[in-house]
């Protein structure tokens, strides 16, 4: 609603501004209106702007959309050209009602007194705002359907890019309640009833663009507790939420790649590990800590450089945060960090 009533605006001061070009640029300013009875210049130049005006708001809304982008490109130029010999013919047919002649007593220097100029000269003036309004309607639809065209794509990107991250969870999940299952863990019950949980957001609530914060976050706590069920004294975890995480959006998915990768690869049920993992929240700006000590040094895993869901999370970060945040990663020898500042404004 805020969003037309800033575009309603914007058109308003638009035609305003527009017809009041000619008066701007004028001698004697916007007191020429006062002449429109006497000046058959000042009558054609008024029309010759209104029909502008009408022609291109019928170009930018009806004939581009209709014709034009429906490649009816004869019927499209047939119409454009028969709007403007219409537009000739009412400036003609305006200019044959004889103007009231001005008094002799006219006190005016004649130099400051507007006759009615040639009709060459009226029709190059007519000829040329048609031209202006033709190519700025242009301009502005197909920028309109470029930018549109550039959201679908950013959509249809999107929803790929979660279409291969939510198999990615759903797998690495079912591997910790296979762990707890084979161990027989009298604590694969309510593994199963997290999954649940899991799998809940990731298919209803993660296919909307913008999520409450704290479903988010939610989410994030049930991945750590189930965890915490499959890896039990192997590993120490410190997770801790900062902040008031209500009344937040913020895209689904797009922090928990970097808790994940630190499972991933910071886990060996050989060693004690340690991952760490902080979220908080300082009036709009959401900071996410991970550090997880590196335990497996294959050469597969290190290319990997975390795998699917982390790579994807930063492309996902650049398409919808692209001026809003800062993502540092430090990868040394011996620990993996991720220091994640997020604005969600």
């Amino acid at each position: 609603m805020k969003i037309r009533i800033i575009q309603f605006s914007s058109h308003i001061f638009f035609v305003f501004a527009f017809l009041a070009l000619p008066y701007i640029f004028a001698p004697t300013g916007f007191p020429t209106l006062g002449e429109l009875k006497t000046n058959a210049h000042e009558r054609t130049n008024l029309l010759s702007y209104f029909l502008m005006l009408a022609f291109f708001y019928a170009n930018y809304y009806f004939l581009i959309p209709r014709f034009y982008f429906g490649k009816k490109y004869i019927k499209y130029s047939g119409i454009v050209l028969g709007f403007f010999f219409l537009v000739i013919l009412l400036i003609h047919q305006l200019d044959r009602k004889p103007a009231h002649p001005r008094p002799f007593t006219d006190p005016r220097p004649r130099a400051m007194r507007f006759e009615k100029p040639p009709g060459a000269f009226e029709n190059s003036q007519t000829m040329f705002l048609f031209l202006v309004g033709l190519v700025v309607s242009f301009a502005l639809r197909i920028n309109d359907r470029l930018k549109r065209s550039e959201q679908e794509k950013l959509h249809t990107e999107l929803s790929y890019l979660k279409a291969q991250i939510n198999p990615h969870f759903l797998f690495n999940t079912l591997n910790s309640i296979y762990s707890l299952a084979i161990e027989k863990s009298d604590r694969t019950a309510d593994a199963v009833v997290m999954l649940s949980s899991l799998m809940r957001y990731v298919i209803r609530d993660a296919s909307e663009s913008l999520v409450p914060l704290n479903k988010e976050v939610e989410y994030i706590q049930n991945y750590v507790s189930l965890q915490k069920f499959r890896l039990d004294d192997t590993v120490s975890i410190d997770f801790q939420v900062n902040g008031s995480v209500s009344g937040q959006k913020i895209a689904p998915l797009i922090l928990i790649s970097f808790i994940e990768n630190a499972f991933k690869y910071g886990v060996n049920p050989e060693q004690k590990s340690l991952i760490e993992i902080s979220i908080s929240l300082e009036n709009e700006m959401l900071d996410l800590h991970v550090a997880n000590k590196k335990v497996r040094f294959s050469s597969q895993e290190a290319d990997s450089s975390g795998g699917i869901g982390l790579g994807n999370t930063r492309t996902r970060l650049n398409m919808l945060y692209p001026a809003k945040h800062q993502l540092t990663i430090q990868d040394s020898n011996d620990k993996f960090t991720v220091d994640l500042k997020l604005n969600l404004a």
